[in-house]
């Protein structure tokens, strides 16, 4: 993209180029002048600070330029209006009128830019006085800017200007859509006269364009209508139908029986996860960058220690668990054919799972928690809140399960109330403080942490991907039997395998061993349940290709399996001593909740979300959210397996600690760039959801004028 300099005014670009003279070059200067190690860098520096302060200043300097674009596209805007249309201007209209729109016509026969720029030189003008302004003081340039307090101060004025522009833009964008929808309605009217006062060799030529628009070829031209035949046996005819190799892609349709309270809090269960993922996975972005400069900051609020649990529990409870009970809350009622119990209880729910995850956020980064349990670092009064939530939500579903009208439970109420009754009892057994001494705690801690994963967000997912999986494919489940076989092969095994994290612990050797044999065991429902799902793709895997949710739970189909299979694995004692302790459980665990969880939960909103509101994202986004997250969860998986399995091999052999992370430094940065990638499908993912959530408003003309002629012909009665 190249920018035109004519068009900025040249005060700005002097503002612009006194911001980077006062600025970046003291950055540049002091840092030729200091001998730097790699990782000396700190935002608590003044030279972090200094640097900061320029990408602010920058960041404000580019708002700047978008607003005056969008002042000027207001008053082109205007100005479009004052100018009287032409019998020529409204031909091009006409050119492009579709068969459909020529069969309708012939069946019948501006935003203060002043106060703007006030307000824009007044902005600049206190930027410049707050930080340039500086030939009246007595103190030097370089003196005045080694002083963090003066830096921070800046900062803290250019946040709300930048809050403040903003906003502007905002409103100046959709002032800016009230103008062009205003114009086309004028435009519109305008055409409607025109077409009403044509003439009638005007009319035959509309006539004629129409016949040449609905002319279609008979496909049996080149043909004819004949059965094939070959006397001579020299080809083989087959006459039978074969399965299409593309299936035509159609725009999901807004279900007749939806109550608009539940579509409305469904909506805000997906809105409400999707801010805690790009919220959560920032905080994740920022630890993967500190694996490559450790000392990028020197505040305890956003220590390693601090922010680790605020990236795990705002990812787990937060968007995974808002987005999974979302989800429920359109299938529990639909497939029990019966309305929703109580919306009530789901707003409820709603509000506490974002209090809890609010408060447990900060709780954390003040350094207050449960003594370092995984995953169970909120404080219990912060997780009763979710408890509640939980308690809520089953009593919700089980009333709307009671009242169905049909004979069976669909076998997606079963995973999802079972998930819900496991979770309550995971929660309960974690917090109550009878088994938190010693030992006892230790198997607790096991017990709740694998739970957690495995009959919270496991079971939950697969009870809404056998829903949501055979409506894309548009045929029932493969095996209702093989669907039973693996929720009670799930419950028999998973709940035992938990203390397989404390191998060779002081845990009894007997508890250990419970533990290894239900990771063996779980073969059983994962296999059960990976087969179901692919042969439920049995004859129609062409569609596929021409589906935007398919390849996603495809994707959480394969990491299913080969996840759940790697964590059986990793259970064994020969193989737990090479990999426990080291990144390789870090790779397993985002192979598993970002592979299975997040592709699965991504697959059931781009499928439920169009029903819903009757929109859908750009493909070629929905498309770069894919290839982003799933790259980016290979290049941050497999370098961190392979190292770790190095690192293994190096301590087995008795070397030090020091050299395990000497040679996990290169595959710490690889870490951070797919981590990178996959927080950037986060952000495409954000921008895919407010396409589907927000309407674009826009007027168009044709269809408008076509609608006008409509009108007025129809008599009035």
């Amino acid at each position: 993209m190249f920018i035109s300099y004519s068009n900025i005014p040249l005060h700005i670009l002097k503002l612009f180029s006194l911001l980077f003279v006062g600025l970046f070059l003291p950055v540049v200067s002091v840092a030729q002048t200091v001998e730097h190690t790699p990782t000396d860098f700190s935002l608590s520096s003044s030279n972090g600070l200094l640097l900061l302060l320029f990408l602010i200043v920058l960041f404000v300097f580019l708002l700047i330029i978008v607003l005056r674009q969008k002042a000027a596209q207001i008053r082109k805007e205007s100005s479009k209006q004052r100018v009287k249309k032409s019998g020529k201007f409204y031909k091009v209209y006409i050119n492009e009128l579709t068969g459909a729109q020529i069969d309708k016509i012939l069946k019948p026969q501006k935003t203060n830019t002043n106060a703007l720029v006030v307000l824009m030189t007044a902005c600049l003008s206190l930027l410049s006085q707050t930080g340039f302004a500086q030939s009246s003081t007595n103190v030097s340039k370089s003196t005045l800017f080694n002083e963090g307090g003066i830096i921070i101060t800046i900062i803290l004025l250019m946040i709300p200007i930048s809050l403040g522009i903003i906003i502007l833009i905002v409103k100046l964008n959709k002032a800016l859509k009230q103008y062009r929808n205003k114009n086309n309605i004028q435009d519109a009217e305008g055409l409607a006269e025109y077409i009403d006062s044509l003439d009638k060799e005007s009319i035959m030529l509309l006539e004629h364009r129409k016949n040449a628009l609905d002319f279609t070829l008979r496909n049996d031209e080149l043909s004819g209508k004949e059965n094939a035949s070959d006397e001579k046996g020299l080809i083989k005819i087959i006459r039978e139908s074969a399965i299409p190799i593309v299936a035509v892609k159609k725009r999901a349709q807004k279900p007749h029986n939806i109550d608009g309270e539940l579509k409305k809090l469904i909506l805000w269960f997906i809105g409400s996860a999707t801010f805690w993922l790009l919220f959560g996975t920032t905080i994740g972005e920022y630890l993967g960058i500190k694996f490559a400069a450790p000392d990028i900051d020197h505040i305890s609020w956003l220590s390693f220690g601090r922010l680790r649990p605020v990236h795990t529990n705002s990812v787990f409870w937060g968007w995974a668990s808002l987005g999974m009970i979302g989800l429920a809350y359109y299938i529990v009622p639909k497939v029990s054919n019966t309305k929703l119990a109580s919306i009530k209880k789901g707003w409820y729910t709603l509000y506490l799972i974002n209090a809890a995850v609010i408060l447990g956020t900060i709780s954390l980064m003040a350094g207050i928690n449960n003594g370092g349990g995984e995953y169970r670092e909120y404080i219990w009064p912060i997780m009763l809140l979710f408890a509640i939530a939980l308690i809520l939500t089953l009593v919700n579903f089980l009333q709307t399960v009671a009242k169905r009208t049909t004979k069976e439970i669909y076998i997606s109420n079963w995973y999802i109330i079972a998930s819900i009754i496991f979770t309550i009892v995971i929660s309960l057994v974690a917090y109550l403080p009878f088994w938190q001494n010693g030992l006892g705690e230790t198997i607790v801690q096991g017990y709740y942490m694998h739970q957690g994963v495995g009959m919270w967000f496991m079971l939950f997912t697969l009870g809404i991907v056998y829903y949501f999986l055979p409506q894309q494919l548009n045929k029932p489940i493969y095996s209702y039997s093989l669907g039973i076989l693996a929720f009670w092969a799930q419950i028999l095994f998973y709940t035992l395998i938990g203390t397989h994290h404390f191998v060779f612990s002081s845990i009894p050797w007997w508890l250990q061993t419970v533990a290894i044999v239900g990771s063996a065991g779980m073969a059983i429902p994962v296999v059960a349940g990976t087969t179901n799902f692919l042969l439920t793709f049995k004859g129609v895997w062409y569609k596929i290709k021409d589906s935007y949710t398919l390849p996603f739970f495809l994707v959480g189909i394969v990491f299913y399996f080969t996840g759940s299979m790697q964590g059986t694995a990793e259970a064994f004692r020969s193989t737990n001593l090479l990999w426990h302790f080291t990144d390789f459980t870090v790779a397993h665990s985002h192979l598993t909740m970002y592979g299975i969880i997040s592709f699965f939960l991504w697959a059931c909103i781009y499928a439920i979300v169009p029903r819903l509101t009757g929109r859908e994202a750009p493909q070629l986004t929905i498309g770069a959210h894919f290839w982003l997250a799933l790259i980016g969860l290979l290049f941050y998986t497999v370098p961190l397996m392979y190292g770790s399995t190095l690192k293994g091999l190096l301590w087995i052999e008795g070397k030090s600690f020091i050299d395990g992370v000497i040679l996990m430094a290169p595959y710490w940065v690889w870490r951070a760039i797919g981590g990178s990638l996959m927080w950037i499908s986060h952000l495409v993912f954000a921008y895919n959801l407010y396409k589907m959530f927000v309407s674009e408003s826009n007027v168009d003309v044709k269809e408008t004028a076509v609608e006008l002629l409509q009108t007025k012909s129809t008599p009035n009665n």
